[in-house]
């Protein structure tokens, strides 16, 4: 078993303190913090290894190119890829409108065609398919969830026929934490000719994420959410789909010739380098690979067993007080993240007073307001999400700040 105090010590930022208290930081769905490998990594690359890639070759150069395709072949390892698979993003926003704007590229959406998403979905997962949609003519279909909000899955099931495009859902909620079967998902749109697109964002950090599993077509996820630096991110997309797309973002990088013969004649580059236009983040590639070397180090596995036993340390507290959970209250159901209210108070308020605690919570829609709508949660709510450095210790010093928050609304 994962043990975080044999972890702490390697994020400087949880030793910080505010209003004289230690760091609780429970934001970890927003993002996480460093551990002293990446940040190394990340120095050592701008101090010995900085110059432009694919593009010189100097003895610099080549040592940068070298360092952003190994951090390229050891990121698309840690999901079950080849590096050819990979292309390297910003984050998962990026990485889902480049699959969408990929598709529309390539002449895969037009009218007649149908896009599957869900009601559940981030923002980022829902307006990018709401864009190519009206770009194309294409149909956006909404599968809906139940009141814990979970995928309502024989929706999804009649939503997805012959003139599915593709499907595009979440892994694991933000909001709830709910985890989606998404390989039975991508199964249903394989068997009606469909692509499967998986948002990874909260899954990849958080569980074993294997996209030959799994069956998905395009795996999108953020590097600043598993450890690595901001701005950068991954797109994985099956082999035989890559061949068959065309770049919506070009330059330099996405060509090796251009001819001109009345009209301009492009001649790309192989993917994934075909999909990567302009100078790309070389360091924080490097810094995520060196995040993946680290998490792989803890294990998937262990992270994703740690984290339930912190959501059901924080839903037993929860249940003694007055208290709105949003999702299943059963741990088994979730992974590491709680949204919850207390009756009678904001939650920006909550989260302020818990500031003052030095206790770094999540509060407002999360980016998916219509799932929080569909909850009953529509002035927003409170998230606390856990990540592999988190203790018992700082579920209950949360718990007992509420406890004393309400103590406070009832006297």
């Amino acid at each position: 078993m994962l043990d975080p105090g044999k972890l702490r010590g390697d994020f400087p930022a949880l030793s910080l303190t505010f209003h004289g208290k230690s760091l609780v930081y429970l934001d970890n769905a927003a993002t996480t913090q460093k551990p002293y490998p990446v940040i190394r990594a990340v120095k050592e690359f701008y101090e010995k290894k900085y110059a432009n890639v694919g593009r010189g070759i100097y003895d610099l150069a080549l040592a940068a190119t070298n360092a952003y395709e190994e951090a390229r072949r050891v990121v698309a390892g840690f999901i079950g890829a080849r590096p050819e698979e990979l292309i390297f993003t910003s984050n998962t926003t990026n990485s889902i409108n480049l699959a969408a704007y990929s598709l529309l590229a390539s002449g895969l959406l037009d009218r007649g065609k149908n896009i599957v998403t869900s009601l559940m979905e981030h923002h980022s997962n829902l307006l990018p398919w709401y864009r190519v949609a009206a770009a194309s003519g294409a149909e956006l279909r909404l599968a809906g969830v139940d009141g814990k909000g979970r995928l309502l899955m024989d929706e999804l099931e009649k939503m997805v026929d012959e003139n599915t495009a593709v499907v595009a859902v979440s892994h694991v909620s933000n909001v709830t934490g709910v985890v989606n079967p998404v390989a039975e998902i991508c199964r249903v749109a394989h068997e009606k000719g469909a692509l499967c697109l998986v948002d990874g964002a909260q899954s990849v950090p958080h569980l074993p994420v294997r996209v030959g599993e799994i069956g998905a077509d395009f795996l999108a996820f953020s590097g600043h959410k598993m450890m690595g630096p901001m701005g950068i991110g991954g797109l994985y997309v099956r082999s035989d789909v890559l061949e068959k797309l065309a770049p919506p973002f070009v330059g330099g990088g996405t060509v090796r010739d251009v001819e001109i013969n009345g009209d301009v004649e492009p001649l790309w580059t192989k993917p994934p380098h075909r999909f990567e236009a302009g100078t790309p983040n070389v360091a924080g590639a490097v810094g995520l690979a060196e995040a993946v070397r680290y998490l792989s180090r803890v294990g998937p596995g262990n992270v994703e067993a740690h984290e339930k036993k912190l959501v059901e340390a924080l839903l037993e507290g929860l249940r003694d007080l007055n208290a709105v959970i949003y999702g299943p209250e059963d741990p088994d159901e979730r992974s590491g993240i709680v949204t919850f209210n207390l009756r009678g108070m904001a939650p920006h308020d909550l989260a302020a007073l818990l500031s003052d605690e030095a206790i770094a919570v999540r509060s407002g829609l999360f980016c998916a307001a219509p799932l929080m709508k569909k909850l009953g949660g529509e002035s927003g709510a409170v998230r606390a999400s856990f990540y592999l450095y988190n203790t018992v210790e700082e579920v209950e010093r949360l718990l007992e700040v509420l406890g004393k928050v309400e103590g406070m609304m009832n006297f």
